[in-house]
């Protein structure tokens, strides 16, 4: 490989991993198939490819779709709800610069991924989030255009839920997040209810390593009663740091000076708290310790 074309592959190299994390949820997953893509273009007839970003984003495209199979297998056999593993990342200091691409990183929406086939998934993603023409995404994944277009439009309706796209000014999710932490150390229902949707669900993710609520809790009266009596012993007297968790205000606990839990939230429409999110499971969470910059117009993420 010349010096030209690793210097090609090393350009987009933030793009491809922006767009294998939405795929897959992990980064330990993502930078594989990164790092597959690279096997795969080092071996490729370079002087033929008239549109390196083209073809490299197809290749990594693939070895995802090969990754998400993989993946599936391992989700069956994992122990209690399975959330994707967070990141702290830095997306400059306009996050309104392009809101598809910010939303497309809450772990609302990557959970919302789940329920699409892996080829819808690809789809959704390569069309309304990187913004790439059906006839190039069609390419990417194998299909014809019109049943491209079917895929990205059956994806769509399965991800418009409110929570999954909404994400309020930084200072309302301050906000909200100073009441949410002063109602769990005051232990109080009533204040925590006051925050909270009516469809509220708490999910907590251990992965059989750690201790974690086996089961997505539903509904205000059930969230806030749980969270009023277990969170505030869990959150007691320990240190806590301020975050931007996958593009949303959240916070991680600390036990001596290592994180042991991370808290994100996702909001309805009328900015009050829609889903909770708790990760303790500790292969999860050593990445939060190094923020990731976001590139808000080509969704590239890089350290």
């Amino acid at each position: 490989m010349d010096r030209s074309d690793r210097s090609t592959f090393d350009s987009l190299r933030p793009r491809l991993l922006g767009l294998a994390y939405r795929m897959l949820g992990s980064m330990a997953d993502a930078e594989d198939a990164v790092q597959d893509t690279f096997l795969k273009w080092q071996a490729a007839d370079t002087a033929g490819i008239a549109n390196p970003e083209g073809y490299l984003t197809t290749v990594c495209t693939n070895c995802c779709l090969d990754a998400l199979k993989a993946a599936h297998r391992k989700r069956v056999d994992y122990v209690g709800p399975w959330i994707p593993e967070p990141l702290q990342i830095d997306a400059g200091s306009d996050p309104e610069a392009d809101l598809e691409r910010a939303q497309s990183l809450t772990t609302a929406f990557l959970l919302l991924m789940e329920r699409l086939s892996p080829k819808e998934r690809a789809a959704y993603l390569l069309r309304e989030v990187f913004g790439k023409p059906y006839g190039e995404v069609a390419a990417a994944i194998g299909v014809s255009e019109k049943a491209c277009r079917q895929l990205v439009s059956r994806a769509g309706k399965h991800v418009q839920s409110p929570s999954s796209r909404f994400v309020p000014a930084p200072d309302h999710q301050q906000r909200m997040l100073d009441a949410f932490m002063r109602a769990v150390e005051s232990g109080s229902t009533e204040q925590l209810s006051g925050l909270l949707s009516e469809s509220v669900q708490f999910q907590s993710d251990g992965g059989g390593k750690a201790t974690a609520l086996g089961r997505i809790l539903e509904g205000r009266g059930d969230v806030a009663k749980y969270v009023a009596r277990i969170m505030s012993r869990l959150w007691d007297g320990g240190p806590v740091r301020i975050c931007n968790i996958n593009g949303v205000r959240g916070l991680v606990l600390l036990q001596d000076e290592r994180i042991e839990s991370a808290l994100t939230l996702g909001y309805d429409g009328d900015g009050r708290i829609d889903r909770i999110f708790i990760i303790r499971n500790p292969d999860k969470l050593a990445r939060l310790e190094v923020p990731l910059q976001h590139d808000l117009k080509s969704g590239a993420l890089w350290q």
